[in-house]
């Protein structure tokens, strides 16, 4: 097996700590404490691609996401911190006050070019474009992916178990439970768990894309991986299971109902989840693992989003 290099840029061996609600104690795993501004699962893909992103002498990279994406502001923050610059590429309308992620974006004078729903669904295509052409200008140009999510960046998520490891022999974990958007850090885990033989079963809740594709764009990822950095160990997909269901108001919105989950659970525990991910697979947890029949010890991976959350404040307000 090949371990590929990775920078250091966010704040790791975060920790696990146990909480109560709806009546049952469960254990969290904070990658919310990755950092202030990095803050959220992307740092440890980032630590990956970024690195390699040096080593190509890369002077700007290119990133894409939602008009809220975590990633392209843990992007942001993090090549700026490298001394490259960032363009990003978001479906959604440009606002007239930016918000939350995209105030951070906008902070760290990122360029930003704002794409309809149906133009995203181009956007490998467009950055591809925006790198031959800035190539051509003479600049050095790093595309770095939806969410991090490739064979590269999944690493940062194979690191995640080997992190954990211990705790989850000695607690007696057997499941870990997160959100899933562009499917890398569900793919990590797996792959991690293979390589660690630790037959932890992943549940993962589906907020962007529908269950078929995101469950194809797991295994491709990790079939990419393997064969990259000659992984030997094979993953066992029946201990994946993709909650669906609970992104039915679309990616960038959130029911009163998970609001209100979200708001009382701050309440007791200081936690505040977004809208987008970690708010949905947090309703997903208390749902099918804390109300449901299954009495296995799953662990909970917040995976960052405050920010996210102050671009709906108003929503969290009412309730």
């Amino acid at each position: 097996m090949i371990r590929p290099s990775k920078l250091d840029i966010g704040i790791l061996e975060t920790p696990i700590k146990k909480y109560e609600f709806s009546g049952k104690d469960f254990f969290v795993k904070h990658d919310d404490l990755t950092g202030s501004l990095l803050l959220g699962n992307k740092v440890r893909k980032l630590d990956y691609l970024l690195f390699d992103a040096k080593q190509n002498n890369a002077e700007i990279i290119l990133t894409c996401g939602g008009l809220q994406s975590n990633h392209a502001r843990a992007t942001v923050v993090a090549a700026s911190m490298l001394g490259m610059k960032t363009k990003l590429f978001l479906f959604g309308t440009e606002p007239e006050v930016p918000e939350g992620n995209l105030f951070i974006d906008n902070l760290f004078n990122a360029e930003i070019t704002y794409l309809t729903e149906e133009e995203y669904t181009d956007v490998d295509a467009i950055m591809a474009a925006k790198k031959k052409e800035l190539n051509k200008a003479g600049f050095n140009v790093y595309i770095v992916p939806e969410g991090g999510s490739s064979s590269l960046g999944v690493w940062g998520y194979i690191n995640f178990i080997d992190e954990i490891k211990k705790f989850v022999v000695e607690n007696n974990i057997s499941g870990i439970a997160t959100a899933c958007g562009s499917g890398g850090t569900t793919a990590g885990m797996l792959l991690g768990c293979a390589i660690n033989s630790l037959p932890l079963k992943i549940y993962s809740v589906n907020v962007l894309y529908p269950k078929d594709i995101i469950y194809n764009k797991i295994v491709n990822v990790i079939d990419e991986c393997r064969e990259k950095y000659q992984i030997e160990e094979e993953v066992d997909f029946n201990n994946l299971y993709i909650l669906d269901g609970f992104s039915e108001e679309g990616y960038t919105n959130i029911t009163n109902e998970k609001i209100k989950v979200m708001n009382d659970f701050a309440r007791v525990s200081g936690i505040l989840f977004d809208p987008a991910y970690t708010g949905k697979a947090f309703f997903a947890y208390v749902q099918k693992i804390l109300k449901g029949s299954n009495e296995e010890n799953i662990l909970f991976l917040h995976s960052g989003g405050l920010f996210g959350a102050l671009a709906k404040k108003e929503a969290y307000l009412e309730k």
